[in-house]
């Protein structure tokens, strides 16, 4: 995972939380679960970067 894609990832995460708390405190259940959305995309983004990541380094490895 490159840093900027760690970045990225993370403001997604936490502009989703952002817009849940919007949601929550103006009564917008719609803005609340586009808030939750926003964030499990990014959970999943990271997810898939980190195995990227594990697979990289699993083929950069000598066998001993």
């Amino acid at each position: 995972m490159t840093d900027q894609d760690k970045i990225n990832n993370k403001g997604e995460e936490l502009r989703g939380k952002v817009k849940e708390g919007a949601g929550r405190a103006t009564d917008d259940p719609e803005l609340e679960r586009q808030g939750r959305r926003d964030q499990s995309k990014a959970d999943v983004k990271q997810a898939g970067e980190k195995i990227k990541d594990s697979i990289k380094n699993l083929g950069g490895k000598k066998d001993r």
